[in-house]
């Protein structure tokens, strides 16, 4: 019985770790050449709209801001099959991080890191492949679950990030 009682226990700790992480989500896309795809977990706005990017909000409470690990827990990761144009950025073929800079709220820069498979919160601009300017607009409606969306079809198209009352996004080309 006290086994069963530990066994439960223990099951519970681990639900109730688990509820505090944003689930993990994969948006993959086949341009010509192969596939693209961003790895990341999906934070909820969770009744805390109009309080995430303001110059007080949630954000800037992360250690890195102004950069931002543009989802939650581990780093957001862009893995390309083929050499991509993001913006005017040259991405090679292979794995990277995304981050995004925010401390123009009308105009963010997505930054490509080298380094890979660390926590969203460690960040070092010595890493970065290279920065480009996301073009901003206000969504119809409030995106409860932040949100990547790769668009397009044959050698172009868009990558785009939506949450809260923020899109971010900047055109993809396979070179």
């Amino acid at each position: 019985m006290r086994q069963r009682i530990g066994v439960l226990t223990g099951l519970l700790v681990a639900a109730l770790a688990a509820c505090g992480q944003s689930p993990t989500t994969t948006e993959i896309k086949a341009y010509s050449g192969g596939n693209v795809s961003i790895k990341y977990a999906a934070p909820r706005v969770n009744g805390r709209a109009g309080q995430i990017f303001s110059k007080d909000g949630l954000i800037s409470r992360d250690r890195t801001y102004p950069v931002w690990r543009a989802g939650a827990n581990s780093a957001t990761a862009l893995h390309t099959e083929v050499d991509l144009r993001l913006g005017g950025l040259m991405v090679p073929k292979g794995d990277y991080t995304l981050f995004v800079e925010l401390s123009d709220p009308a105009q963010w820069q997505l930054i490509v890191s080298k380094q890979t498979g660390q926590w969203g919160l460690s960040y070092n601009a010595a890493n970065d492949l290279g920065r480009v300017k996301m073009t901003m607009a206000k969504p119809a409606q409030l995106v409860e679950i932040l949100k990547y969306t790769l668009t397009g079809e044959g050698r172009k198209g868009t990558l785009q990030l939506e949450w809260e009352n923020v899109q971010a996004s900047v055109a993809l080309e396979v070179k």
